[in-house]
């Protein structure tokens, strides 16, 4: 799914791969300022040593600078490449959909249409931008971070190894729970946007007939649907973030009650115990973000997948090797023409079935019949609208459809 998604960022690669390499640079600008801090404190401070304050606080300075630089450039190609990417997926469905037959549409519906173009669309834009920059920022940040920490106490360092693979599990926990809701909820819009679509384009029926309270009970039927759905996938992604804090806060106390110790034992000096809180900070806050493009993804998920259903369906009305495009006279014929739509087509359930007629160009032919009795589906059959199941319509004496 990765890679048939992927291949739409087409014109906005450079953007995309600019975004990630600006992250990074981000990265180590931050991962340095700790440990100069540190410096000033165990050194310069130490010896008071106002030069070397001094020297350490601009080269401070630059890195805040550059990190924020850096930052706000990977802000910028991050957006430029969502967006674009946004409005490719845009473009190749509604081009799909220009060659859609109505069997395709009727699959798919047109409510379920405008959601997959609009809601989901912004779900995947929205996941594409977290992850080229904070899910490369997240990871990135935790590596150099922890390494810095490792590198300044070892002892210090086990509680991230413990601490994370803890919350690995608990995240994948979540994402298994939530993503099956979640692709419910999507279905549920796509039924409340019918809902919507029906009653705005009869609306004059509706009030002529004094159909509101039916209306707006339909309404409220599939807006609770919606409402019960997402409520319960947000209770268990709601999970996420409790979860987050109590780590974060844990670790903080452990490191700060083992770190006092090992100052005191004289193993360790105030300003390294300073940095690793900072790094601390920067570890599991990458977690915290980690977790916040995981919510993201789950979520996107289920977009990407009905996007994918759009781009992928075949239509179902093809044209032969040699098509004819323009017909001599306007004369149509129906030999024994059966039509059934893509749930009907057991004989029993055909819609028209065995229709033999014969409509001369210029001459008037009457369809009479009930609510239902297909009058618009053997009008549908004529332009090709609809395939037929069996049998064959001439148009200006060239084959349409024959089977």
């Amino acid at each position: 799914m990765i890679k048939k998604l992927a291949k739409f960022i087409k014109e906005y690669k450079k953007s995309a791969i600019a975004t990630p390499i600006f992250v990074i640079l981000e990265v180590v600008m931050e991962v340095i300022i700790p440990l100069l801090m540190a410096k000033i404190i165990d050194v310069g401070i130490q010896n008071s040593d106002i030069h070397y304050i001094l020297e350490m606080g601009i080269l401070l300075i630059i890195s805040a600078i550059m990190s924020l630089a850096f930052g706000m450039l990977s802000g910028k190609f991050a957006a430029k490449a969502s967006a674009g990417y946004a409005k490719n997926l845009r473009k190749e469905m509604f081009h799909k959909v220009q060659d859609y037959s109505f069997e395709n549409i009727d699959k798919f519906s047109t409510s379920s249409l405008v959601t997959r173009m609009t809601t989901d669309v912004t779900n995947v834009q929205m996941a594409f931008q977290m992850i080229i920059r904070i899910l490369v920022r997240g990871p990135i940040m935790m590596i150099f971070a922890l390494l810095m920490v490792t590198s300044i106490s070892a002892k210090l360092s086990l509680i991230f190894l413990i601490a994370i693979p803890i919350l690995g599990v608990i995240l994948y926990i979540i994402a298994t729970k939530a993503h099956p809701i979640f692709e419910k909820v999507f279905k549920k819009y796509d039924k409340l946007n019918r809902v919507v679509q029906e009653n705005l384009n009869a609306i004059r029926v509706v009030k002529a007939y004094v159909r509101e309270d039916t209306e707006e009970n339909k309404f409220k039927e599939v807006n609770d649907e919606v409402y019960t759905n997402f409520k319960k996938a947000e209770k268990i992604v709601a999970f996420n973030s409790p979860v987050m804090q109590l780590t974060i806060y844990t670790c903080i106390l452990l490191i700060s009650w083992i770190g006092a110790k090992l100052i005191v034992g004289g193993d360790m000096q105030t300003g390294q115990l300073s940095s690793i809180i900072t790094y601390a900070w920067q570890i599991l806050s990458s977690l915290m973000m980690i977790s916040m493009v995981f919510v993201m993804v789950i979520i996107s998920q289920s977009s990407a997948e009905r996007i994918l259903e759009v781009i992928e369906e075949e239509p179902s009305i093809k044209n032969p090797e040699n098509p004819v495009k323009e017909v001599k006279n306007g004369s149509i014929v129906f030999k024994d023409v059966s039509f059934g739509y893509s749930d009907e087509k057991d004989e029993d359930k055909y819609a028209l079935e065995h229709i033999n007629l014969e409509i001369k160009e210029g001459e008037t032919i009457g369809i009479i019949g009930g609510t239902g009795s297909s009058k618009s589906t053997l009008v549908q059959l004529i332009p090709r609208l609809y395939d037929v199941t069996k049998g064959e319509i001439l148009v200006g004496r060239s084959k349409c459809k024959e089977i």
